[in-house]
């Protein structure tokens, strides 16, 4: 008997096993969480970075700098970390110096690495030789942010939700002279203030992600300050005490706050889009009715596609493109560098289905390499368009890289 006992066990254990593997997987937590904050504000005298018209170094602080780190987990064990920073951009030695670590430290490939600038022209030059002491300070501190988040992983489910907010506007008139930089109300924008809701097991609030398609750049003055974005930021987490919000830099190339050039403008916009947030959240509403819960898998793809100058002397770019995918509920599309609005309207056009996931479009992650134009913003000319030429294939070519890698990532 003891012989057919073992027999039996030997045959029917392994199915077994699975299967209770199987069931053990199916109870634990769908996603595991974790934020992380740090200061990144210089403290030492540095040239900001934005306008070429100030020369002098910054000189005092209106506002701190920050750095943000949000980790999320599927039940697999795919991680992906979004890292946002109060910076003008994504500068590729920052980049690099970034994925290389957190690679070797944590494992994490460097697909599951987006990074994304708020373009706050109120922060360091930081690439310069001069800011070499802040660069590397810098960038110790951000592969130390990814850590603080990883390690901070616990279960926590995860939702999307968007609301509007409306102080951008196009900045593009077109006039007898050609289009000049100045608020066009008819022109194309893209007022979407896409959120991604972290919440602890027990419900609570533990984290947002949030973004909006509008230069940061209320303010041009020699002071160190996070703009609209910074205030939107500061605002939510005062008025949610324990939460962590960072803001992810939607396609604002051509997108201006307005009314700018005050504070209190900068502050206003900053109230705005706080407040567009918890109409995301659904704030005090009893039943929640748009609210999208977030499931698995968690997949990533990383891949560059070359633009192709069209300035004599300037070397092609090899301009990444970033696609993070949440099952089949919500995909985030990053580009590179000033990407203007067309991208972001375009892509969501394109790639939003009634049985596919939502679609988030975010500029300036990765790395930043000047203006990105549209075939039609090529073709109208402008600032935009002289300030970063490329051949009229450009936005074919990005379009088509993230249909590809969005089709990869079916779940």
């Amino acid at each position: 008997m003891r012989g057919v006992a073992i027999w039996v066990w030997l045959v029917i254990g392994p199915v077994f096993c699975a299967r209770a593997g199987e069931a053990l997987k199916e109870q634990a937590p769908e996603w595991k969480a974790g934020a992380a904050a740090a200061v990144i504000t210089p403290e030492m005298p540095l040239s900001m970075a934005g306008y070429a018209g100030r020369k002098e170094p910054a000189e005092g602080t209106e506002q701190e700098l920050f750095a943000k780190a949000l980790a999320v987990e599927d039940r697999d064990g795919n991680r992906v970390v979004f890292v946002t920073m109060d910076l003008i951009g994504v500068i590729e030695r920052l980049r690099t110096a970034v994925a290389e670590q957190v690679q070797q430290k944590y494992q994490l490939p460097p697909h599951a690495l987006l990074m994304n600038a708020s373009h706050t022209h109120c922060g360091p030059a930081y690439g310069r030789d001069e800011a070499k002491t802040y660069f590397d300070s810098l960038t110790q501190t951000l592969v130390d942010l990814v850590g603080k988040s990883l390690d901070g992983l616990e279960p926590a489910t995860l939702s999307y939700c968007c609301a509007r907010c409306g102080f951008a506007m196009n900045r593009r008139t077109p006039t007898e002279a050609g289009y000049r930089n100045h608020p066009n109300p008819d022109g194309p924008v893209d007022h979407t203030v896409p959120v991604l809701r972290v919440a602890r097991a027990d419900g609570t609030l533990r984290a947002v992600l949030f973004g909006y398609a509008c230069h940061n750049t209320t303010m041009g003055f020699r002071k160190w300050l996070g703009d609209y974005a910074g205030y939107a930021q500061e605002y939510f987490e005062q008025d949610h005490p324990g939460v962590t919000a960072a803001f992810l830099m939607g396609c604002g190339a051509d997108q201006n706050p307005y009314p700018r050039s005050e504070l209190p403008y900068a502050q206003k916009h900053g109230r705005s889009l706080a407040t567009a947030v918890e109409a995301a959240l659904e704030v005090n509403q009893r039943t929640p009715l748009h609210q999208r819960p977030l499931h698995g898998p968690l997949r990533s793809a990383l891949e560059p596609v070359v633009l192709e100058s069209a300035a004599e002397g300037r070397p092609d770019f090899p301009y990444p493109v970033h696609v993070v995918r949440f099952g089949n509920d919500l995909a985030v599309i990053a580009l590179a560098s000033e990407v203007v609005v067309d991208y972001s309207l375009r892509l969501k056009r394109e790639l939003t289905k009634p049985d596919g996931p939502a679609i988030w479009v975010a500029g300036y992650s990765n790395a930043y390499n000047n203006y990105v134009a549209s075939q039609r913003v090529l073709e109208e000319g402008g600032y935009e368009a002289s300030n970063t030429p490329w051949k009229p294939s450009l936005e074919e070519r990005i379009v088509g890289k993230v249909h590809e890698l969005l089709g990869r990532l079916n779940p």
